[in-house]
């Protein structure tokens, strides 16, 4: 099949739902040919998660895909605030669980964006006409039905659904977004470990004119309706007309899909929301199933997992697609440096090591969450430990890697803080600052992509080190000199100077990956610069 096959491509991303397609954006910014696959027709019809953290939206930002997508989320734009309410009517009964994502202001001083809401079905058709844009192969009603693999590269069975044709392609890797019952995870035998199911809800889709006027000005991203007997989570569409309901559904109790009628989904509704004569107009249903779940490994060979294949979630706080999303960047710019030739195929084994942890401390956030919100139908184990964990922007950006593509980690470290602190150590998001550059106002994340950056004091012997470096290892290597007067590169904006932002005395320097972490720091000088960049990169990138 190796000199046979149909189709010939460096990657192979199976699923093309939110994680699967944003794969296909970040491998097409580094310039890596591939062909997605995804069994469904097209882009997800139901609007599921909507919640895109600042992390998230920074990664859209520096892969050029903001404005397009913050159109597409216009709809929802200035919404916040999550409420528990007995009755929508009586305002006695709201209890703001969090009335604003960011009420202090804070999180202006870390990042150069700001969170989004944008539903996936709004957000999806985005990100595949970006990435066709850029020349992405994306094939929909086409599955994979076959995979094996050898030393070099990946063999696979595609079914298109709609003609019955069979074609075979050849890949050097293949990356599964293929959802939380992964055929592929299946088939390696890759098995989970967490607290397994969670909860079980019907996500009902409606139309009311109405509830519009009953809220009045009251505007939320979800309520979470305590009303005994009929609980559940009102969510808007388009604030105005088209919302979504999650009912409860308790499966182990004998309950059935074909159980939730039209007739019960709108005698629900009516009595959660308080209004015994709400107009409700049932546009569809699909069950969703909240869970607990880590893959004990990230890969096999040359199949990766990225999303829910990887790790399951509880919705609250909407740490599961981020995280896959942030998954998918992590690994597109290391698959991207193997095939160039710039890093040995060692550097794909920190995939693993750096995003496994994370994905099992954010399970645990996730889950702490939904109890803290008394989210319908979660019953929590009586072993999950009491108290509020770290808040939903430390969760979302602060998170960082102990071990991986870096030098001088720290293994000790919490994987995620209890506090929102400013990046900047070995393993952290490089911090955020804004800077002019070519007289152009930018963002120092704005610099890191496709390449990795030093950034070093105007005067210092690093730029010159780093343009030797990178001509003698053939890596792309951009390097800057940052601080406040002409002979800068880089020329900070107001605010701390750089050296103090990044921790780093007037002759440090930073080393940061294409994805915005930082991979090594030296605070001062270094006797030969040369030698020390050269040995770095070296070992972050598993040069033999």
């Amino acid at each position: 099949m190796e000199d046979n096959a149909d189709v010939r491509v460096p990657v192979l991303v199976v699923g093309g739902s939110l994680v699967g397609l944003s794969t296909s954006l970040f491998l097409s910014r580094h310039g890596v040919r591939h062909l997605l696959v995804e069994k469904h027709s097209g882009t997800s019809a139901h609007p599921r998660g909507r919640g895109i953290n600042a992390r998230t939206m920074e990664l859209f930002r520096t892969a050029g895909a903001e404005r397009a997508i913050r159109r597409a989320a216009s709809v929802l734009e200035g919404i916040q605030g999550i409420l528990q309410a007995r009755s929508l009517t009586d305002a006695a009964d709201h209890n703001w669980l969090i009335k604003s994502i960011d009420p202090s202001g804070a999180l202006a001083r870390f990042s150069p964006t700001e969170w989004c809401l944008c539903s996936q079905n709004n957000i999806e058709p985005v990100l595949a006409e970006q990435s066709r844009a850029q020349g992405a192969d994306i094939r929909f009603g086409n599955e994979l039905m076959s995979f094996d693999q050898d030393s070099t590269g990946v063999n696979a069975v595609v079914k298109d659904r709609t003609t019955g044709e069979h074609i075979t392609v050849r890949a050097d890797f293949l990356i599964a977004a293929d959802g939380p019952r992964s055929p592929v995870r299946e088939q390696l035998r890759i098995p989970q470990t967490g607290n397994g199911e969670l909860f079980h809800n019907v996500s009902v889709t409606f139309r009311s004119e109405r509830l519009v006027k009953v809220l009045g000005d009251l505007r939320f991203i979800v309520c979470y309706l305590m009303r005994p007997g009929a609980d559940g989570a009102l969510l808007p569409v388009d604030n105005d007309t088209q919302w979504v309901f999650h009912a409860p559904w308790h499966p182990d109790q004998g309950e059935t899909l074909e159980d939730f009628t039209d007739e019960r989904c709108v005698d629900q509704i009516r009595e959660a929301i308080g209004v015994p004569d709400l107009d409700v107009e049932i546009g569809g249903k699909a069950p969703w199933h909240a869970a607990e779940r880590v893959a004990e490994r990230y890969s096999s060979g040359r199949v990766f997992l990225a999303g829910d294949a990887a790790h399951e979630m509880s919705p609250t706080g909407a740490f599961g697609s981020n995280t896959g999303i942030q998954d998918a960047h992590n690994l597109a710019w290391k698959i991207a440096a193997v095939l160039n030739g710039s890093a040995g195929i060692g550097l794909l084994d920190t995939y693993q090591a750096e995003r496994l942890p994370v994905a099992r401390a954010t399970s645990e956030r996730a889950s702490a969450r939904s109890a803290e919100h008394s989210h319908p139908g979660y019953v929590p184990p009586p072993t999950m430990g009491g108290g509020p964990g770290s808040g939903v922007l430390t969760t979302a950006m602060a998170y960082c890697y102990t071990q991986g593509a870096l030098v001088g980690g720290d293994p000790g470290r919490p994987v995620i803080p209890e506090t929102l602190t400013s990046m900047g150590d070995t393993g952290t998001r490089a911090p955020h600052m804004w800077l002019t550059r070519a007289g152009e106002r930018i963002s120092t994340l704005d610099l890191y992509e496709r390449s990795f950056v030093l950034l070093s004091g105007a005067g210092t012997p690093w730029q010159a080190a780093a343009e030797q470096v990178a001509g003698q290892l053939k890596v792309r290597l951009d390097a800057y000199t940052i601080g406040s007067g002409p002979a800068a590169d880089l020329v900070a904006q107001g605010g701390a100077p750089w050296t103090e932002v990044h921790r780093l005395g007037a002759d440090g320097a930073v080393l940061v990956r294409p994805d915005g972490f930082v991979a090594w720091r030296s605070e001062g000088a270094a006797a030969d610069p040369e030698a020390a960049l050269r040995e770095v990169l070296s070992t972050v990138l598993r040069r033999a």
